[in-house]
């Protein structure tokens, strides 16, 4: 036990026992000696001989704030950059905390979604597009496909019904994918992928960003050998596809483990893979997929970005948010082994199964199409062309027109029904 007694400062002010700034801040003993331990918030004087702690009045507010960070859920790593930020600074750290936070049980509340609806009642068809989906039309329109099959490059067939068909028909994806440095950037980070059963992009970023987009993407090939899903449940295709993810984040890490900082190292990743009558989505960062159906663009990702949660809690207008200076903070991306960086906090990606129609037309990109290209002009590019080839082209060349501030990825599958 620390005694009862007092001490004077540095600057000759009143010091407190560890016993009364307990009571003062309304912390126990046992709370602020682990707080000192692990730094985050040190007594003003121990006494040398018998190691007594002493607090000064005025560190009351910084330890209410430990406290009340820990009650939020902040790890003990990232308090102790809070506490030493300024309060401004601070506010943004602990906004872009549970931002994060609201975004991962996002993720869980669309998965436990998805388990009901496959779980509770067989055979029972899933709605054809997610209820968050976001679109530049009306979910409305989703019942019937909107465009008939194009050629691109070559599919993989399997089994899916065909709303108002007659039995089961083989359907594949034929899609086609390109990158674009922009006219400002001076390399080329992103990557995109476009084969019978792939589609992915992915937005590098940091010293080691071109190697960490490569990686993500490559570390998804060997998951896509044409297993059909006609042989796994709901839940063990969302194992397989967390497996995928999985496997994914340790690429880039691998990838990035060379660099003088790891941590500021990544790249985010929005991927769709074809078992034979579903497609599989991994995500994670700002990169986007698009579903256009019935004429209409639907958006089927959510932004993973500081700028989104403000979006979505009114803190930003849309007109705000277009204006936002600098490069998007992001709340998850796949990111290197160290301490984890503010900008980007290394999480597992969302997974989810999306069902398919003949007819569907998705688009990946990165933020260097879609903070450049509005969705209205997204949505012409994608409904005019006539196959994913040209698509891509469209997309790049609308970049292109814009400014292309950023490097530009983007890749467009159509699900086709097999001949």
């Amino acid at each position: 036990m620390e005694r009862e007694g007092r001490a004077t400062g540095a600057a000759g002010g009143e010091l407190v026992t560890i016993g009364e700034f307990a009571r003062l801040s309304r912390l126990s003993a046992k709370a602020l000696r682990r707080y000192d331990e692990l730094g985050l918030l040190r007594p003003a004087l121990v006494d040398p001989v018998n190691g007594y702690r002493y607090y000064d009045p005025a560190q009351v507010e910084g330890a209410r704030l430990v406290a009340w960070l820990r009650r939020i859920g902040l790890p003990l790593n990232r308090i102790g950059r809070v506490v030493a930020l300024d309060a401004g600074a601070a506010a943004v750290e602990i906004r872009a905390y549970w931002a994060r936070v609201e975004t991962e049980t996002a993720a869980r509340r669309d998965l436990a979604m998805y388990l009901v609806d496959h779980l509770s009642a067989e055979g029972r068809t899933m709605s054809q597009v997610p209820d968050n989906a976001e679109n530049t039309g009306k979910p409305e329109n989703r019942g019937s496909a909107g465009r008939s099959g194009s050629t691109g490059s070559a599919g993989n067939s399997g089994s899916a019904g065909v709303p108002g068909g007659s039995g089961a028909v083989a359907l594949a994806i034929r899609g086609a994918a390109l990158t674009d440095i922009g006219v400002v950037r001076t390399a080329n980070q992103d990557a995109a992928f476009a084969g019978p059963h792939l589609l992915a992009v992915a937005d590098g970023f940091g010293e080691g960003g071109a190697e960490a987009s490569a990686a993500a993407i490559e570390a998804l090939k060997p998951s896509t050998g044409g297993r059909r899903d006609g042989v796994l449940s709901s839940v063990d295709l969302l194992n397989a596809l967390q497996d995928t993810a999985d496997s994914a984040a340790g690429a880039v890490r691998d990838a990035v483990a060379p660099c003088e900082t790891p941590d500021g190292s990544g790249t985010t990743l929005t991927a769709m893979l074809w078992t034979g009558s579903r497609l599989g989505l991994v995500h994670i960062g700002d990169s986007r997929a698009y579903l256009l159906r019935g004429g209409e663009l639907f958006r089927i990702t959510h932004d993973h970005s500081l700028v989104q949660s403000m979006l979505d809690d009114g803190s930003l207008s849309p007109e705000e948010a277009a204006s936002q200076p600098g490069p998007a903070l992001l709340l998850k991306a796949l990111v290197g082994e160290a301490r984890p960086a503010a900008a980007a906090v290394a999480c597992r990606p969302d997974v989810r199964v999306q069902e398919v129609l003949a007819g569907d037309r998705y688009l990946l990109c990165s933020d260097g199409l879609s903070a450049v290209v509005d969705a209205a002009d997204l949505r012409a590019a994608v409904v005019a062309a006539d196959d994913p080839e040209e698509a891509v082209r469209r997309l790049v060349g609308l970049a292109r027109e814009a400014g292309a501030p950023d490097n530009v990825a983007c890749a467009v599958a159509d699900v086709v029904v097999e001949e």
